[in-house]
């Protein structure tokens, strides 16, 4: 049994709209034509000045009609795709809001067990270490969620000012990556500056930590390799600054590496894995990297391949940062 929502479907709607405007012009069209040759012959026949009988305007009307049926055509065409748009971004934010709340309910049911152990069950000393770092995983997690809603609400703010300083991006990121050791556990991170400049740069300090601690932890999480590594290398190119962020990971469709960086998208889990994401991290490296006047690209071979994030910014000079401190 075929369902009554395949014939209200917006595709099928449009469709039938198209073909009803123009067939009425084409029939319109048909119609006057016929109507003309039937009035000349008559004409011929009473021997009357064709002038008084057809009027010369005809075609002009005829003319004007045609170009408010395209006109309406193009505004029907506007609609369906502007609705069909709206309907991609609910089904993205439904999908969205159904993951997010399942990453939200995971860490809570979680320390609820561990909590409800505690109180029932009288556990030794290294047993009680070993869920406390359990339910510290699971805070850390939850954190993580909540911080990444608020932070998204904060960079989407057009009230939103941030607190610029200049900083040595390399150093930056050596610190950073010392700093959050902890959180990479077992990953190799090494980072490569050929150049031996610091590549100072004017940023948001937090929200530029918000950006490397996405990217680092995206690399870390979908990498099933035995030995994760990232490597981490600074490229003058012309007068950007590229700051390669390379892994070893399960890598990415050569078709989504456009895609990602959209706000609420989600990569379809990719071959022999569950790994999914949120659909915010990436959406935020990206608004980050243009409030810092830059962009941000993802290449990658193909699955089981890794992937390559890429952050472009401009290349400023000593006298460009002094002028902006100024």
């Amino acid at each position: 049994m075929i369902s009554s929502k395949w014939f209200i479907h917006p595709i099928l709607i449009f469709i039938f709209s198209i073909v009803a405007v123009t067939t009425s012009l084409a029939l319109y069209i048909y119609w006057y034509v016929e109507v003309s040759a039937g009035l000349k012959s008559v004409i011929q026949k009473a021997n009357v000045e064709p002038g008084q009988a057809l009027a010369s305007q005809t075609w002009v009307v005829i003319l004007v009609l045609s170009i408010l049926v395209g006109l309406i055509l193009m505004s029907i065409f506007i609609i369906f795709v502007y609705n069909q748009k709206t309907f991609q971004l609910y089904r993205l934010q439904r999908n969205f809001i159904d993951n997010f709340t399942h990453e939200l309910k995971t860490p809570v049911t979680s320390l609820k067990l561990y909590l409800e152990t505690f109180r029932k069950h009288t556990l030794s000393r290294e047993d009680q270490i070993k869920y406390l770092d359990y339910m510290i995983q699971d805070a850390e997690r939850l954190s993580d969620n909540i911080n990444r809603i608020l932070n998204l609400a904060k960079i989407e703010s057009k009230a939103y000012k941030g607190e610029f300083v200049t900083r040595g991006l390399v150093s930056t990121l050596q610190e950073f990556s010392e700093r959050n050791r902890h959180l990479f556990k077992g990953c190799e991170i090494r980072i490569h500056n050929p150049s031996g400049e610091p590549y100072a740069h004017r940023v948001d300090l937090s929200l530029f930590e918000m950006l490397l601690m996405n990217l680092l932890t995206n690399a870390v999480r979908y990498n099933h390799s035995n030995a994760p590594r990232v490597d981490i290398t600074f490229e003058q190119r012309g007068r950007e600054l590229h700051i390669r962020f390379e892994d070893n990971g399960i890598g990415l469709p050569r078709s989504e590496t456009k895609r990602i960086f959209r706000k609420f998208y989600q990569v379809p889990p990719l071959e022999n894995t569950s790994a999914k994401g949120s659909g915010v991290g990436l959406f935020l490296v990206d608004s980050i990297a243009r409030l810092h006047k830059g962009r941000i690209m993802a290449e990658s071979k193909g699955s089981g391949k890794g992937s390559v994030f890429s952050v472009i910014l401009p290349l400023n000079t000593p006298a460009s940062i002094q002028e902006a401190e100024a």
